[in-house]
């Protein structure tokens, strides 16, 4: 954690001293345990907030009529006029909490001016939800020092939209829902087509969570992910005309297996398999977490990669490499992408007496093979969306 009194002074550096002392709040990033690319199809997902998030201080100001912008991780800085619309700024993290901002003035609630610091400590470019992170944070600022009385579900909602609408990346509910919801050395079972939702204790007694970022820039992870939400679409549309469904999450495998060949395009029938088969991977894994076997918890992870890599194709070498080289280490149960894809992260469930050679091996092998220096991160799970101080 950034000590607080830091974060301060950079805020009072730029913004001065007037007014009120800003407040402190804090979102977490995400991990998703398993359940990938299956959250904009209505189905099941099972992620974990992490201690890894983002700090913003915050203040409003009575006597302005602007948004005032600022990140110690970025250099770019903005003030922005309130207005009933915005536009979509060319500096991309800007567009994350002027998205939510927007929400806000949709639901009729009146803003006030704003100084705004931001301080990120997700690894860059690991799919952690950083985006979904600034949002939630953003939104539960507002909401606490405008006193809008919004729930934290709503507020998860808003955080989504402000990603579809504003930023234009057609996320399903998943990344803002483990933020806003978290709760610590517990992950969360989620139907993303109903919104219900379990706490479900994670015991990883003997064992670690190893977050491994690939480092290698993810330039298709927004394409290719609005590309793979139209040709779930599409498989749906084809399966639909069998079954009375509203998404894939619908659907069961079995039902699947019988109806696949509905599907006339091989590439569009792969999908589904993977989103479909993928949702029966989750509801195993829930339940073997609540009967404590890791073992086999880790055996449906790999699986998950393994359908990623194939039916999806959303892996890519570096995260294969890295999946590779972890399950040949004695002690790892099991190893799978995490995120988008296309790069980013990899989470593997270790036995916590191997993580020094786990990082040593798997560092060295993956050096060798891609030239890229991988990092690795041992991830707690922590409560989600929250204010750490008052003043």
């Amino acid at each position: 954690m950034i000590e607080t009194d830091n974060l301060r002074k950079v805020f009072i550096d730029h913004y001065g001293l007037k007014g009120e002392k800003p407040l402190l709040f804090f979102a977490p990033g995400r991990v998703n345990l398993i359940g990938e690319h299956t959250d904009y199809n209505g189905g099941f997902v099972f992620p974990c907030a992490i201690q890894y998030g983002t700090y913003l201080l915050m203040r409003l100001t009575a006597d302005d009529n602007s948004i005032k912008l600022a990140s110690i991780n970025n250099p770019e800085r903005t003030v922005i006029s309130i207005t009933e619309h915005f536009s979509k700024q060319d500096v991309r993290w800007f567009n994350y909490p002027l998205g939510v901002v927007e929400q806000i003035v949709k639901k009729g609630i009146r803003i006030k001016g704003m100084e705004m610091l931001f301080y990120g400590d997700i690894p860059n470019n690991a799919g952690l939800s950083s985006s979904a992170s600034i949002e939630v944070v953003t939104a539960f600022a507002l909401n606490h020092l405008l006193e809008s009385g919004l729930d934290l579900i709503e507020m998860v909602r808003m955080s989504q939209k402000a990603e579809q609408e504003f930023a234009g990346v057609n996320c399903g509910i998943m990344d803002q829902f483990a933020v806003g919801m978290g709760k610590a050395n517990h992950a969360i079972f989620l139907n993303c087509n109903t919104m219900e939702y379990k706490l479900v204790p994670v015991p990883l007694s003997g064992y670690k969570l190893i977050i491994a970022n690939t480092n290698k820039p993810r330039s298709l992870a927004d394409s290719k992910y609005n590309e793979r939400v139209a040709e779930c679409q599409l498989a749906l549309a084809f399966l639909g005309e069998q079954f009375s469904i509203k998404s894939l999450g619908d659907l069961g495998f079995p039902q699947f297996f019988k109806a696949q060949n509905v599907i006339p395009e091989e590439v569009i029938r792969k999908r589904a398999r993977h989103v479909i088969s993928e949702n029966q991977r989750v509801l195993a894994s829930v339940s073997c977490l609540l009967k404590n076997d890791l073992s086999q918890f880790g055996l449906l992870m790999n699986a998950s990669h393994d359908s990623l890599r194939d039916d999806y194709e959303v892996t890519g070498f570096e995260l294969d490499v890295l999946v590779d080289e972890s399950r040949k280490i004695p002690g790892v149960l099991g190893s799978r992408m995490t995120g988008a894809g296309f790069g980013g992260c990899t989470v593997s469930l270790v036995r916590k007496e191997v993580i020094p050679q786990y990082v040593e091996n798997v560092g060295r092998e993956y050096k060798a093979k891609t030239g890229i220096t991988a990092d690795f991160y041992v991830a707690e799970i922590d409560d989600g969306v929250r204010l750490i101080e008052n003043n």
